[in-house]
């Protein structure tokens, strides 16, 4: 039996959970949670945080195998989640409505969970973590970055008094030309461009 397995290293347990928290930046997407949460009239903070876990777990391990059974590299899935945060980030800087208002249900799932939370940065981020840090210290960086992830989501509305409105429209169009400018990277990280 691989004992390797096992073997915890704070060194690396701290260094995936930084990478995954920027990755992530549920701070960032505050504006857009409280959007949503506007649009659907409540988010499911547990649904949207045990499906995002889900995928990144499942990712972590099934990732590369996963995208080649259905016929897609890395690239064409960060190119295609660069798309949808793009449109996400055109909302948020220009008061569009791109996405049709829906259930609470799927809101939780799409765009919450993905791809804003597990979207396609943080997926090939995790294959790239798993080719330089041992897998179970990755895993303990995606439970802690969710658990915190969980706290914002369970927490948007006494954010959202905290920040207050002008300071939330300040930090939505501030944070949408930042994930605008992390879709157009990915879009050209990916396409060569």
């Amino acid at each position: 039996m691989n004992l390797d397995f096992m073997k915890f290293d704070l060194n690396q347990i701290l260094t995936t959970t930084m990478v995954i928290f920027a990755i992530i930046d549920i701070l960032g997407s505050i504006p857009v949670v409280i959007q949503l949460r506007k649009k659907a009239g409540h988010i499911e903070s547990e649904k949207a945080s045990i499906v995002a876990t889900g995928l990144m777990i499942l990712f972590l391990f099934l990732g590369e195998s996963l995208l080649k059974v259905i016929g897609l590299d890395v690239e064409s899935f960060a190119i295609a989640g660069s798309i949808v945060i793009f449109c996400i980030a055109m909302e948020m800087v220009l008061g569009l409505t791109i996405f049709k208002e829906e259930a609470p249900e799927t809101v939780s799932i799409v765009p919450l969970a993905f791809p804003l939370i597990a979207g396609a940065g943080t997926m090939t981020t995790l294959l790239s973590l798993k080719t330089e840090y041992q897998t179970q210290n990755i895993l303990v960086g995606i439970i802690l970055n969710m658990l915190f992830v969980y706290f914002v989501l369970k927490n948007t509305e006494r954010l959202e008094r905290l920040f207050g409105k002008t300071g939330l429209n300040i930090l939505r169009k501030a944070f949408g030309v930042i994930l605008l400018a992390i879709a157009i990277k990915l879009f050209r990280n990916n396409t060569g461009l």
